[in-house]
């Protein structure tokens, strides 16, 4: 059974507010994110150095470890997607309220690293969820984290509330309901029969 949910919005306020507001209003925001953390593989070992003592990116306005996708704000997929845990993904992304943020943390996740063809590993998590900001290394430092934070904060001060995330952001990902099957690509067109006939391509 599909139900078809309304536009998220942010609130009628924000889209009205006046150009200070709006500067409050994003402040307020890109120094209070909840992170929703999806450690799936080794990068969340990077993910969690980053939220400890010596990097600590509390500091920055980053709470770490939100009780669920309710309160989140922001997701950090690190490590290895898969076929199998695509879906899932995808579900607790949409549990997330608007206005939600998305950080691809490490090779895994952006393209799928060292684990590219395998059969079972998903392309990238931009296939499922929309991205803001990708983290690119095998693993990445925790520093590496801490940059992409500050990236993201700076598009949130740059938008409008109500608007650029909420209202007008393309949402082709909430099209279809997602399924592992449908997240798989093949890396290669199969042969055709002419070439599996006369041996080309072989």
């Amino acid at each position: 059974m599909t139900v078809d949910l309304p536009e998220p919005r942010v609130g009628p306020a924000a889209d009205k507010a006046p150009a200070a507001v709006r500067v409050v209003l994003n402040w307020g925001r890109k120094y209070s994110l909840w992170v929703f953390n999806f450690g799936l593989a080794c990068c969340a070992i990077e993910f969690i150095a980053a939220s400890m003592a010596r990097h600590d990116f509390i500091r920055l306005g980053v709470i770490p470890f939100a009780p669920g996708p309710r309160q989140s704000d922001l997701m950090v997929v690190s490590g290895t997607v898969t076929d199998k845990m695509a879906p899932a993904i995808r579900r607790l992304y949409e549990q997330m309220p608007e206005p939600k943020y998305v950080i691809s943390f490490g090779a895994c996740s952006n393209s799928g690293g060292p684990y590219w063809d395998s059969y079972s590993v998903t392309k990238g998590v931009d296939q499922i969820i929309p991205v803001d900001v990708y983290v690119p290394g095998c693993p990445p430092r925790p520093e590496a984290l801490l940059a992409g934070i500050v990236k993201l904060q700076e598009q949130i001060s740059a938008e409008r509330p109500g608007r650029a995330r909420a209202g007008l952001r393309p949402r082709p990902y909430a099209e279809v309901p997602v399924t592992a099957a449908e997240v798989t690509r093949d890396l290669v067109e199969p042969p055709t029969a002419e070439k599996q006939d006369t041996g080309e391509g072989s």
